[in-house]
């Protein structure tokens, strides 16, 4: 349902602007045994957007969901009632409980949530500071969006615009020079976890063959470790592992042979996109235990969200579980390294902040210059019948298409000047304050004051 208000004389001095919300949880905030309940597969993200596009304050969704984060961006006609519906939406579901859930989010309106956005498509937001895969999921988001009614015209600019930014920070900076992922910060864990921090001493198994594992088996490959077990559902992934590295001895596996590879494994990497735990403490309580070169201990990194590898585990004896919060201690020295790239990060993100705003201002222009338009053919319209039926009957078809191509082409060299004045260059932000004032006049003068509706959905 449309909400409208009444214009006044400056419509923009007495109507709501829309307003962008970020909302959200990030490993910066959020434990994650919450994010993995607010977690949202990509194959579900055109539903979500649906179903919170239905509230009556949201015209417009996207939804990032990653391992790290859960963030909702939307353009609501009211902030107050549109970060209700979409704190409403995020419990329901959950299922998470709206009082627990509250202490843990995050909330920016407009700049705050615009800048929010191009910080986690550079890199800066991440665990891993400068990694290249949060902008790859960036991008996923806009190409989803591109298929869904609810992702509209300001949200589609803004993601182009942090798509952009991302681009121009690792290529314009330092700040991916070197740059770790998750997956190879989840390696170096499990390295300076073993006893003899040596690759050849330990027996390893990954579960799951995607963007994850393999970025695990190449940063395992260069810290010397040359022999891997991959467990997945399907061999044809496994099979390209195989053939894109060929000096790691990969042995395959399919899920019903998971139990007997953990057995025989000392660390287990679980990065796969099961949405359920697939190792329970009952599965490994009866294995054998390692062997004293390992520490007599089987360590388990879980960097899936939502988890893979039951946390109790770590409650045996000879069991150790990691989950992606207990990467935080490997990427300390990483931010600190990055320190200044991130400081020359944050002076693009600026640039393109302005950029976003100033094309964000110039769509305000666009009802205006409707209206005009409109009120312009309507006089036009009135006045060529007055004069037609002052002409009589006596008319043929080429006079009459003559005085009404007169009327048109009058109306539209007056209008040139005005609606060269409502125009501006959307990449100039300093055209922009000066067109707004154009179109506060314009209203004033040609007595704009219908009904504002604002504009529906896509």
């Amino acid at each position: 349902m449309k909400l409208q208000a009444q214009a006044g004389t400056n419509r923009y001095a007495q109507e709501p602007k829309s307003s962008i919300i970020g909302i959200g949880l990030t490993i910066h905030n959020a434990p994650v045994e919450l994010r993995e309940k607010l977690a949202v597969p990509e194959q579900e993200w055109p539903r979500a957007i649906e179903e919170m596009c239905k509230y009556p304050h949201i015209d417009e969704a996207a939804i990032l969901s990653t391992c790290n984060r859960l963030e909702i961006y939307s353009v609501a006609l009211s902030f107050n009632r549109g970060v209700r519906e979409i704190e409403e939406w995020l419990s329901s579901s959950s299922g998470v409980p709206l009082e627990e859930l509250r202490p843990y989010l995050f909330l920016l309106k407009d700049k705050d949530a615009t800048r929010h956005l191009l910080q986690v498509s550079s890199g800066l937001d991440s665990l891993v500071m400068g990694e290249g895969q949060i902008l790859a999921q960036v991008k996923q988001v806009f190409k989803v969006g591109q298929e869904c009614n609810g992702f509209g015209r300001q949200l589609s600019g803004l993601f182009k615009q942090a798509i952009t930014c991302g681009k121009r920070v690792r290529s314009e900076t330092n700040i991916a020079s070197g740059a770790v992922s998750v997956s190879s910060a989840a390696a170096e864990l499990a390295q300076l976890k073993l006893p003899t921090q040596d690759w050849e001493t330990a027996r390893v198994a990954i579960i799951g063959a995607g963007k994850m594992s393999r970025l695990l088996v190449k940063h395992l490959a260069s810290k010397g470790c040359s022999e891997v077990t991959v467990v997945n559902r399907s061999a044809a992934r496994v099979e390209e592992l195989q053939n894109d590295f060929p000096d790691v001895t990969i042995q395959m596996k399919l899920m019903p042979d998971l139990m007997e590879v953990v057995g025989e494994s000392d660390v287990v990497f679980a990065a796969s996109g099961s949405e359920s735990i697939l190792i329970h403490k009952n599965d490994v309580e009866g294995m054998v235990t390692p062997p004293e070169v390992v520490g007599g201990v089987r360590r388990f990194v879980d960097i899936s969200v939502p988890r893979n590898i039951d946390p109790a585990i770590s409650e045996l004896g000879n069991g150790k579980v990691f989950n992606v919060d207990d990467l935080k201690e490997v990427v300390e020295a990483n931010k600190k390294q990055r320190a200044a790239a991130a400081a020359a990060a944050e002076t693009l993100i600026f640039e393109e902040q302005d950029a976003f705003d100033a094309w964000r201002d110039s769509l305000e222009t666009v009802p205006t210059i409707k209206r005009l338009r409109a009120k312009a053919e309507d006089i036009r319209q009135a006045e060529l019948e007055k004069t037609l039926s002052k002409l009589g009957d006596n008319l043929t078809k080429k006079e009459r298409r003559a005085v009404e191509d007169l009327s048109r082409g009058i109306v539209n060299k007056l209008l040139h000047g005005p609606m060269q004045a409502l125009r501006s260059d959307a990449t100039d932000a300093s055209s922009i304050g000066e067109t707004l004032e154009n179109m506060y006049a314009l209203e004033r003068m040609f007595d704009l004051k219908e009904d504002f509706v604002f504009p529906g959905r896509k």
